[in-house]
């Protein structure tokens, strides 16, 4: 799968998803700084699936209907990196079918997934 980790995210989540076989694009070692909707429209026309802590990125596919190849919200009580792989890891066991076009929001505990029509 193809992954746009998030500078807030961190690169070690962007080295983990590489070590596992994924093509990564990491924003915090390739492009500092950059705005969000810069980031979704990229990720949008490369085919990336957005990685993120970052709320605003739901908000721009839903309330704004940006275009996107879907986004992956992590909206952990623990930021450690540790844990942000951990919960990457299950998602990617159990739902890796359902990220491609979709928003996805997990937790420590759960997963929530709003489907989107394929264009």
């Amino acid at each position: 799968m193809k992954f746009l980790v998030d500078e807030c995210t961190g690169p070690s989540v962007a080295r983990w998803l590489r070590e596992q076989g994924h093509e990564v694009f990491s924003v915090y070692e390739q492009m500092r700084g950059a705005e969000d909707d810069f980031l979704l429209e990229k990720a949008y026309i490369e085919g990336w699936i957005i990685v993120t802590n970052d709320k605003d990125f739901g908000e721009k596919v839903v309330r704004e209907r940006k275009q996107h190849s879907g986004v992956i919200i992590l909206r952990l009580k623990d930021e450690r990196t540790a844990n942000k792989i951990r919960v990457l890891k299950q998602l990617l066991d159990r739902y890796a079918g359902d990220l491609e076009g979709n928003l996805v929001i997990a937790t420590e505990t759960t997963v929530r997934i709003i489907r989107f029509p394929k264009t």
